[in-house]
């Protein structure tokens, strides 16, 4: 990425009994990063046990503009109603690979 990349990671928990609706929910609005200059470049899935994520994802942008364009999809804000049914909480944070963007950790 280059010097204005935005990496995030994102941490997703469901809601009871709803870990497939949000699996599938990501699977349709993470289809549209790759067209909005981003790369989802690593996605888990866990159980929740524990209170641990059901979903961690690692996903960049080629800028603010790149991710804004992509969080204002109307593809991906039309399908609102889906992620409301089935994600109970999300964590976004911004991070960085070791000995890339400027040094270690």
């Amino acid at each position: 990425m280059s010097d204005g990349a935005i990496r995030l990671c994102c941490l997703l928990w469901a809601i009871e009994g709803e870990a497939a609706g949000l699996h599938a929910y990501e699977d349709a609005v993470l289809r549209l990063v790759a067209e909005h200059r981003g790369a989802v470049t690593s996605r888990v899935i866990g159980d929740g046990a524990d209170g641990t994520p059901h979903e961690v994802q690692v996903i960049e942008f080629a800028d603010r503009a790149a991710m804004d364009a992509y969080l204002g999809d109307p593809r991906r804000t039309t399908l609102a109603p889906a992620r409301d049914r089935a994600v109970a909480r999300t964590e976004l944070f911004p991070v960085r690979l070791p000995g890339a963007d400027g040094g270690a950790p």
